[in-house]
C-alpha cells in the first residue's frame, strides 16, 4: 500500500508522539456537528449582481461544515473520530469516502440517513471576502452524536445560545478537554449566560467581533481577559492583526501577529486556526508557540479552494519553514518565532505531496 492510500491512513508525524502512554483514550479529539457538501467559487470580480450572470475563474467542492475541522486534525496527525449525519445520495457518499478512506478520519459515530439529502453550501469569494447560500433540512431525529462520546483527549465544540448539548458535559466528566468556537448570535442578546455549556469547556475561540459583543467591550484584548472569568484560557482571533491569548491559570498573555499571504479562499480557515491550536495545546508547547502554529496552518489554508481540503500537512508545513530560511532579506526577529518548528518539522516530506485538494467535480472515482 503506497503512503496516503487505503482506509484509516493517518499522517506519519505524529506532535504527541512524546506523550502517548499505555491506557491513553482511543482518540486524540472527538466532534460533531452537521456535514456539507461545500461548493467554492473563487475568482469573481465582484459581488453577483441581480439579474446578470457571472463566471468564475475557479471553482472547487470538497466536504464542509465540521468537515473541515475534522480534515484540519486529521492531517495535523490527530487521531480524530467525527460524529455526524450522512445522507445516502452522491454527496454523502463522496463525504463519507473522503473522510474516512482519504483523510483516516473515524467514522465509527456516525451514520448514513436513507432518504434524506446531504445538505450544501455554496461559498462565493470576492474582495477578501465570502458569501454563502446554504440549503439543507433537519436529519432524523436521532442525534448525530452517541449519549457516551467516545474516550478521547480532547473535543472540539461549537456553543450556540439555548439548551445543552448532553454529551458536552458527559465528555468533560470523563477528562475530555473541550474546546470551544461560537458562531454569529442571530438572536442579537450576545449573553454568555446563554452559553450554557462553557462551565465545561478549557479554552473559548472566539474571533474579535464575537469576543467584544459577548463581554460589552470596545477592544478585543480587553475582551479576551473578560472572558476568562468565564472559562480557564481564551483565545480572541484579530483576523489581519493575528491572535490575541490569555491563560488564567498561568497569568501568561501572548500576542503573535498573521502572516502576510496571498488568499484565493478563506473557507474553513477559522477551523483550521482552531485545529492547530489544539494540537499545540495536547502538545505541550508554549502559549505563543500555540498561537504562531494555529495561524500559520491557518495562512496556508486560504492559499487553496474549499474548508476541508485546503487544511495543511506536516509536509505543507516544513516546506513553509523551508522556504522562509532561504529569504535573504529575512527578518531575524519573525524568523524566530517560528524557530520551535525547526525540531518538529520532517526533514524530507514523509506524506502525500502535495495532498489532495477541493476540484471542480465532487470527486473523481479511486482507481481499484
Amino acid at each position: 500500500m503506497t503512503i496516503g492510500e487505503g482506509p484509516y491512513c493517518h499522517p506519519h508525524v505524529d506532535p504527541l508522539a512524546a506523550l502517548r502512554v499505555p491506557g491513553d483514550p482511543p482518540w486524540d479529539v472527538y466532534l460533531t456537528g452537521t456535514v456539507f457538501l461545500d461548493i467554492i467559487f473563487t475568482g469573481l470580480d465582484s459581488a453577483p449582481v441581480r439579474g446578470t450572470e457571472s463566471w468564475a475563474r475557479g471553482m472547487g467542492s470538497s466536504p464542509g461544515g465540521v468537515a473541515n475541522m475534522a480534515t484540519a486534525l486529521a492531517r495535523l496527525g490527530l487521531k480524530t473520530s467525527l460524529a455526524a449525519a450522512f445522507g445516502d445520495d452522491h454527496y454523502g457518499e463522496y463525504c463519507w469516502d473522503e473522510l474516512a478512506r482519504g483523510e483516516g478520519i473515524d467514522l465509527s459515530a456516525s451514520r448514513r440517513v436513507p432518504g434524506w439529502h446531504s445538505p450544501v453550501t455554496v461559498s462565493m469569494a470576492y474582495e477578501g471576502e465570502r458569501t454563502m447560500v446554504s440549503h439543507g433540512h433537519e436529519p432524523p431525529p436521532e442525534q448525530p452524536a452517541p449519549a457516551c462520546p467516545p474516550r478521547a483527549r480532547a473535543a472540539v465544540a461549537s456553543l450556540t445560545p439555548g439548551p445543552r448539548a448532553p454529551w458536552i458535559a458527559e465528555a468533560a466528566g470523563r477528562d475530555t478537554r473541550i474546546f470551544a468556537d461560537v458562531g454569529w448570535d442571530e438572536t442579537g442578546v450576545w449573553d454568555l449566560a446563554g452559553l450554557a455549556d462553557l462551565e465545561h469547556c478549557e479554552a473559548f475561540l472566539p474571533n474579535a467581533q464575537e469576543a467584544m459583543r459577548y463581554t460589552g467591550t470596545d477592544c478585543p484584548r480587553a475582551a479576551a481577559h473578560a472572558l476568562t472569568e468565564y472559562v480557564p484560557l481564551a483565545v480572541v482571533t484579530l483576523g489581519s492583526e493575528g491572535a490575541y491569548a490569555v491563560d488564567r491559570r498561568t497569568g501568561e498573555t501572548a500576542s503573535v501577529p498573521a502572516i502576510a499571504v496571498e488568499a484565493l479562499d478563506p473557507t474553513g480557515a477559522g477551523d483550521v486556526f482552531v485545529a492547530g491550536f489544539v494540537t499545540g495545546t495536547l502538545a505541550e508547547w508554549p502559549l505563543a508557540d500555540r498561537l504562531a502554529f494555529a495561524g500559520l496552518t491557518a495562512a496556508l489554508s486560504v492559499q487553496e479552494f474549499g474548508g476541508s481540503l485546503s487544511a495543511p500537512g506536516w509536509a505543507e508545513v516544513a516546506a513553509w519553514w523551508r522556504r522562509v530560511q532561504s529569504y535573504e532579506d529575512q527578518e531575524p526577529a519573525a524568523l524566530s518565532r517560528y524557530a520551535f518548528l525547526e525540531n518538529l518539522v520532517p526533514e524530507t516530506s514523509v506524506e502525500p505531496w502535495p495532498r489532495r485538494r477541493a476540484v471542480p467535480t465532487i470527486g473523481f472515482r479511486r482507481p481499484a
